[in-house]
Parts: C-alpha cells; structure tokens; sequence
C-alpha cells in the first residue's frame, strides 16, 4: 500500500469502529479521535512530501496541491469534529451509527481526492464523496430532507456525468495525439502540448460544468440552498469548507493541463464569466433572505465565483484564491456551527422568528456575527488579505473593469448578507422569547466555534512562513512553474 493511503485508512478504520460499535453514546467520540489521530499522519506525510510525490505513472502521491489540501482537511475535520458529540448528545431521539460512520467515510474520501492522480480515480473519489454525504443531508428524516437529499443527488449525479464524458475527452485528446490513453494528471500535463485542441478544449467546458456543480458555481448551483439548508451544521460546514474546496482543486488540476497546453487564456475567460455569475447570484439571492441557513448557501455560491476569478487573473491572484479557499472554509465552519446553535434554539431557520439572538444566545451570536464578518472580507480576517490579494493582482495585470465589478459584488454581498445577519442578532426578540436560554449555553458546543474563528483572524494578521511557501508552492505548480 502506498504511504500516502494511511490519509485515508485511519479514517476509514474509525469509520468501521463507529458503525461496529453499539453504544450510541460512546459512538460520537469516534468522530473526533478520527480526526486526533490524523494529525500526526497528516504531519508525517507533509513533513516528508518529497519522498511521497507521485512516481511516472502513479495513481497516488502527494503533489504541492494535494499537501496544501490535505493539511487543510486535517484542520478543518479536526476543528469540526469535537462539534459532534455535544451536537448528537441533544439529537439522543435519532440513531447516530449511519450518521458517524458516513461523516468518517466523508473525511476519509475527500482525503482520497487529495492524494488521487488520476482522472479516473479523482472522478471515483469525488463521487463517493458526494454519495458518502447524502445519508448526513438526510439525518432530520422529514420532508424537506428527503426533497433537499434527492435534489443533491439528483443534481449532482448530471454534474458527474458530465465529468465522466470530460474526462473520456481527455483521454481521447492524448489518444488522438498517439499518446497513448493514460489520464495520469502529471502524464498529461507533460504530454500537454500534442494534445488534440479541440478535444482538449471540449474536455474542459464539460470538466468546468462538472466539477463546477459540485463546488456550487451557478447556475449549477442550485441543489446548494436546499442542501445547505436542511443539513445539520456540522454537515454544512464540512460541505461548504471541505467538499466544494476537493472540487475546486480538482478543477485546478485540469486548468494546469491547459496552462500546459498553452491554452491557459482559454480556460481563463471561462473561469473568469463562471467567478463574476457566481458572485452575481450569490449576492443578488442573499438581498431580502429570510432563511439564515439558505442565506449561508448563497454566501458559497458567492464565495466559489470568488475562487474561480482569482484563478482566472492568474499570479498572485491565484496565491490569494488558495489562500482564499482556506479562509473561506474555516469562516464557513464558524457561521455553520453557531447557525446550528441558534437554530437548535429558536427552533427555525426565519428571521421572521428569529430575533435579538444576541439577547438571548450572546456567545453563538457574537461568533455568527464576528463570522459574518469574516466571510464579507472585514479586516482583519484572512478574507479581507485573500480578497486584497486577488484585487491588486486584478489592477497590477491592468483587468480594470474585472476589479471594479469584483468590488462592487462584494459590496452587493455585504449589504444583502448584513441586512439578514443585523436583523437577526439586533432585532427585537419575539414575544416570549426576551429571556436568556434556561441553561447557559454548552461550552463543548462554543469551542470547536471559537478554534476556527482564531484559525481564520491567525490568517488575517499572519500566515505562517511554512504555509506561505506551500500557497506558492501549489500556484507555481499549477501555472506550470517549476
């Protein structure tokens, strides 16, 4: 076995313990112990990446995009993960076997897509995941879980299907150039000028439209709201940090095959409508929202569209997407949990219900607002760098009119998403609900919240040297800089 599937054997392993194990009590702290003993499996394979960097013709390894995704999955699950057992400690009236034993297999799938090489396997992996995720979408068992699963799936099985014919153009792209049929990314990548154009051209609209709805681009964004709406926090956390950010860099793996194939100018005018749509949805759809949770999905869509453009200016603006990314997921993780807190309270998602949160939940409110507030770029949170980032590279490469329209959406977010969040932390509590909770609010349940907010201020006043170099390190390597 290749070193580099230890990332995805420990969870698997805890997976089976979970589903094995017949206490439901005990069960849930499978969940975090997962994700504890990842950490030192995780720093062994980056600290060693070198060593596990994928052979000619490997299916597996660890290029600098793929460590830079692992590291951060390890982070995240682990962050999110302490948030189970208090989460289902208070839903002690459902069953939690499926619900841990496919949150690992979710953690244990999306490091596989980190460590996968091959278009194939990619394609496997990110599909499972998907598959992987629907039992957790369904853990409410009501009718608008069911809806919101079957339109995931549903919606989601059409994106893998025309993933799966992008990545048969692909390699009939090499076929058609005699190259022979391997879809080893790094293969491709060197074989990347003698590709058949067309075809290669071919592949990457329908890998884009693919791949794309899975990261919630518009318009094939539209199974996010839904989803993002009926899952439990936890989930939506894990799906809006780690899921959409495994299809981002699966993404990025093609467009580096373009770069290569001297049609990068392509791919980046594609990427650059698929960024400014998205950030246009997300933000129109997030003016006068009413449901918080449904509110968080429309923020994603905006968020990806922000990904994708800084991919598109290209440099540094790619540098400021990676960063992007990772603040992005932990600021996610931040207004997940807390959203689920408030929810779990007031007992709906509408702000026509919930009001003056901020009396009557201090602690999950504040963090839903410092979230807020990170997730609009506000300094001096790590999207407010991330953004800055993407901004100046967009002016310094002399693309005008793609800066004015990325700072007037972000304006556009800030507004529509303030007017919502405002309303619901300062507004006027609804008669009988004046008074503070009866119980203070559990500690257990505000930590995981708190971790991830320090991880994305951390990211906004400092990024670690070693981070700093593995952000360059992966946009080198995907602009072909060696």
């Amino acid at each position: 076995m290749s070193p580099v599937l230890l990332a995805v054997a420990v969870p698997l392993a805890f997976a089976l313990a979970a589903f094995a194990m017949r206490s439901e009590r005990a069960r849930p702290w499978m969940v975090p112990a997962a994700g504890v003993c990842q950490v030192p499996v995780a720093a062994w394979l980056l600290a060693g990446r070198e060593r596990f960097a994928p052979a000619d013709g490997s299916w597996t390894g660890l290029d600098p995009l793929g460590a830079l995704l692992l590291g951060y999955l390890c982070v995240l699950f682990g962050c999110c993960a302490f948030y189970a057992p208090p989460y289902l400690r208070l839903r002690s009236e459902r069953p939690n076997r499926v619900f841990c034993s496919m949150l690992l297999v979710l953690f244990a799938m999306m490091n596989f897509f980190a460590v996968s090489q091959h278009v194939g396997l990619m394609w496997v992996t990110i599909e499972t995941t998907t598959l992987s995720t629907a039992p957790l979408l369904y853990f409410n068992r009501n009718r608008r879980s069911i809806e919101a699963t079957w339109k995931y799936l549903l919606i989601g099985s059409v994106g893998v299907a025309l993933a799966l014919l992008g990545s048969f153009f692909l390699g009939y792209a090499a076929l058609h150039a005699g190259l022979g049929s391997s879809l080893v990314i790094g293969d491709l990548v060197a074989n990347a000028s003698s590709l058949s154009r067309p075809w290669l051209h071919s592949a990457f609209v329908l890998l884009l439209i693919g791949y794309g709805t899975k990261m919630g681009l518009a318009p094939m964004h539209t199974w996010k709201p839904d989803a993002y709406g009926e899952a439990p926090g936890l989930v939506g956390a894990l799906l809006a940090g780690g899921f959409t950010s495994c299809a981002f860099v699966g993404l990025l793996r093609f467009y580096s095959i373009c770069v290569a194939a001297g049609d990068g100018a392509f791919a980046r005018e594609l990427l650059l409508a698929f960024g400014l749509l998205s950030m246009a949805v997300g933000g129109v759809f997030m003016v006068r929202q009413r449901d918080f949770k449904r509110m968080l999905a429309y923020s994603s869509v905006e968020q990806m569209g922000i990904l994708v453009l800084g991919t598109a200016v290209g440099g540094v603006g790619l540098f400021g997407a990676l960063l992007h990314m990772l603040g992005n997921g932990f600021a996610k993780g931040v207004l997940f949990l807390s959203a689920a807190n408030i929810h779990r309270h007031f007992g709906s998602k509408s702000t026509d219900e919930v009001r003056g949160a901020l009396r009557i939940l201090p602690a999950s409110a504040t963090l839903f607002l410092l979230g807020f507030f990170a997730v609009t770029g506000a300094p001096p949170f790590a999207l407010f760098l991330s953004e800055f980032t993407i901004l100046r590279a967009a002016v310094s490469e002399q693309r005008f009119a793609v800066a004015g329209a990325f700072l007037g959406l972000l304006l556009l977010v800030f507004i529509g998403m303030g007017a919502t969040v405002l309303t619901l932390v300062q507004g006027e509590p609804l008669a009988g609900r004046e008074r503070p909770a009866a119980r203070p609010e559990r500690v257990q349940k505000l930590v995981p919240i708190v971790a991830l907010l320090a991880l994305v201020l951390l990211l906004g006043v400092w990024v670690p040297q070693p981070l700093e170099a593995a952000l360059w390190s992966a946009a080198r390597f995907v602009e072909g800089i060696r």
